[in-house]
C-alpha cells in the first residue's frame, strides 16, 4: 500500500462491541517457549527450512509423517502432528500454501482466518505461528500482518442474542523478522477490518433493532473520529425534491432518513461512496413470500459497506476525501405505502413509474446519487446495494457485479478485489428502452431483459457526468457459514474492496 498515512494509535486486540472474548496478536522475533502448539507453513516448492525453527528431532518427525500421510501442501491443507511426550510443544499444525506463485495477500488472509477456526475448534488457546523463511513469502512482516487480519475477521461473531456466546480466544504469538515492520503494517489492516465490523454488525442486526433512525445514530458515532454526520428527515426529503426516497419510506412509521458520512482527509475533490440502505424490504404491495423475506435485514448492507469504508479511512487518517451518501428507509406495507402503478419524481427532476414495489432500492439510490452529485461533485461516484436477485443469478454468492462504461475504474476495482478475496465480475449495461414508461419518464423496472442490467440502466440515469461505477452485492452481505476470513452472518462485504481500492488509486 502507497505510504499514505499520519501517525494513528492502534491496539493489536481485536475488539467488537458483540463478543467480549477476542483474538490477540504479539509479533515477536522469538519462538513462545510455552506454547503447546506451533503452526509452520509447508510448500509444494523447494525447501521448508521453517522446519528447523521447531528443532532437528522434531523436523525430521514432521518429514516422516508428511511421507506417511502423502500430504502434499496443498493451500489450505491441514496436518496436525502430535509431538513425542516430554517435546517443548506437543501439537505442530501444517498448513499448506500451495506454489509459491499462490503465496499472496488475499490467500494468507484467507489461511489466516481458516487456521483460527481450526484451532478454535480443537479448543486451542495459545499458538506459535512461525513466519520464518516461509517459501514464496519475500516479506514476513507483510504476511504475517495479513494472516493475523485473515484470522481476526474470522474470529468476529455476532452473538448478542445467544444466552451462551462462544467464549473461545487464542492468544497468538507471530515469530517474525522485525516486529516493528509487522506492527506497522498491521495497523492498517486493524483500521480497515473495524471498518468491516462496523458493516457486520449493522448488517447481521435485526431489523426492529435497526431502524433508518438507528442507522443514522450508528453513523453519528463517527463523529469522534472527525467524522462530520448529516442526517435529513421525511420533511427535508420533501423539500429538496427527494420523492423517490421519501416514497420508499412511507410506508414505515419512521420513514426515510438521508445520512450522510463525510470524511475529509485532503482537500482533493471528493470520491463519493453511495450505498443502499433498506433496513427491512417486505417488498411493499409488491410483498416477498418463501424464505427469502427473513433476510431481508440485510438489505441495507450496501450502506453499511461504505459507512464502513469512512470509518476504516478516518481511523487509518487516510490522506483521502471520502463522503458516503446513503438512503436509508424500510420497505413495508401499510394505508401509507405507495402502490404499485404510483408515479413519484425524483430529485434529478425525472418522474417514474412504480410498476413494482420490491425494486425499491434503485429508487432511493436515485435520489443518494444526485444529492452526493449535487451537494459534493465528486470527482467519481460509487454505489454499492444489495440491488438484484438477477445479479445472484448470473454470477452466484462469490462474485459481486459491476458495471460501468469506464474501463479503468472496472479494472482498478477489479485488481482491488482480487487483492482482499471481494472479487468483482463485470456484466453489461443496456436495455434502456425496456425502462420507458407510457405515463413517466422512466419505469422502475425493465419489461424485458437481464434483471441486473436494467437496474443498473435505470441508476446510469441518475449518474450524470460524473464517473460512475455500480456494484451489486446480492448475496454476498450475509454467510450462512463461516469460510477463510468470512464468518456466519452480515459479511461487511465492499468495505475490504473500497479501502484497496481508496489507499492505492
Amino acid at each position: 500500500m502507497k505510504n499514505i498515512f499520519k501517525a494513528s494509535a492502534l491496539t493489536l486486540a481485536l475488539a467488537v462491541s458483540t463478543q467480549v472474548n477476542a483474538a490477540k496478536f504479539k509479533f515477536s522475533t522469538e519462538i513462545d517457549s510455552s506454547a503447546q502448539t506451533v503452526v509452520v507453513f509447508y510448500s509444494q516448492d523447494g525447501e521448508n527450512s521453517q522446519f528447523k525453527t521447531v528443532n532437528t528431532q522434531l523436523n525430521e518427525l514432521l518429514a516422516h509423517t508428511i511421507e506417511l500421510k502423502d500430504y502434499k501442501g496443498k493451500v489450505g491443507e491441514v496436518l496436525e502432528v502430535i509431538a513425542p511426550k516430554g517435546s517443548q510443544h506437543a501439537r505442530i499444525v501444517i498448513v499448506g500454501t500451495g506454489e509459491n506463485k499462490a503465496l499472496d495477500n488475499a490467500t494468507i488472509a484467507k489461511l489466516g482466518g481458516d487456521v483460527h477456526a481450526y484451532l478454535l475448534a480443537n479448543k486451542v488457546d495459545s499458538a506459535n505461528i512461525i513466519f520464518d523463511d516461509v517459501i514464496g513469502a519475500s516479506d514476513n512482516a507483510e504476511l504475517s500482518a495479513n494472516f493475523a487480519h485473515g484470522a481476526n475477521l474470522r474470529d468476529h461473531r455476532f452473538e448478542k442474542y445467544k444466552k451462551e456466546p462462544n467464549t473461545g480466544t487464542i492468544d497468538y504469538v507471530m515469530d517474525v523478522a522485525d516486529t516493528t515492520k509487522s506492527r506497522s503494517q498491521y495497523s492498517v489492516l486493524e483500521s480497515i477490518q473495524e471498518g468491516v465490523f462496523l458493516a457486520r454488525d449493522l448488517t447481521s442486526e435485526v431489523a426492529t433493532e435497526m431502524t433508518p433512525v438507528d442507522f443514522a445514530n450508528a453513523a453519528k458515532e463517527l463523529q469522534s473520529l472527525g467524522v462530520k454526520v448529516t442526517v435529513l428527515g421525511p420533511k427535508e426529503l420533501k423539500k429538496l425534491g427527494m420523492g423517490a426516497l421519501e416514497a420508499v419510506g412511507r410506508g414505515s412509521q419512521q420513514g426515510a432518513r438521508l445520512v450522510v458520512a463525510h470524511y475529509k482527509g485532503s482537500n482533493e475533490s471528493p470520491i463519493a461512496l453511495v450505498g443502499k440502505g433498506i433496513t427491512f424490504d417486505s417488498g411493499g404491495y409488491s410483498i416477498k413470500t418463501g424464505a427469502s423475506i427473513a433476510r431481508m435485514k440485510s438489505d441495507m448492507a450496501g450502506a453499511a459497506a461504505v459507512l464502513g469504508t469512512v470509518k476504516a479511512m478516518a481511523l487509518a487518517k487516510a490522506d483521502k476525501n471520502v463522503v458516503a451518501v446513503m438512503g436509508m428507509a424500510a420497505n413495508m406495507v401499510s394505508q401509507f405505502a405507495v402502490a404499485p402503478g404510483d408515479v413519484v419524481r425524483t430529485a434529478e427532476g425525472l418522474s417514474v413509474e412504480i410498476v413494482n414495489t420490491d425494486a425499491e432500492g434503485r429508487l432511493v439510490l436515485s435520489d443518494a446519487m444526485w444529492y452526493a452529485r449535487k451537494h459534493f461533485r465528486p470527482e467519481i461516484m460509487i454505489d454499492v446495494a444489495t440491488l438484484t436477485g438477477s445479479k445472484i443469478r448470473a454470477v452466484g454468492n462469490d462474485y459481486a457485479a459491476v458495471f460501468s462504461d469506464d474501463d479503468t475504474l472496472v479494472s482498478q476495482l477489479t485488481f482491488a478485489g482480487k487483492e482482499v478475496n471481494e472479487n468483482l465480475w463485470r456484466l453489461p449495461l443496456g436495455y434502456k428502452d425496456a425502462l420507458s414508461s407510457d405515463i413517466a419518464d422512466l419505469k422502475n423496472i425493465g419489461s424485458s431483459g437481464p434483471g441486473a442490467t436494467t437496474a443498473a440502466s435505470f441508476l446510469e440515469h441518475f449518474a450524470g457526468e460524473t464517473r460512475w461505477v455500480h456494484i451489486d452485492i446480492a448475496g454476498n452481505a450475509l454467510a450462512t457459514k463461516g469460510k477463510g476470513e468470512i464468518s456466519p452472518g452480515g459479511t461487511g462485504f465492499g468495505v475490504r474492496l473500497l479501502s484497496e481500492w481508496l489507499l492505492n488509486n
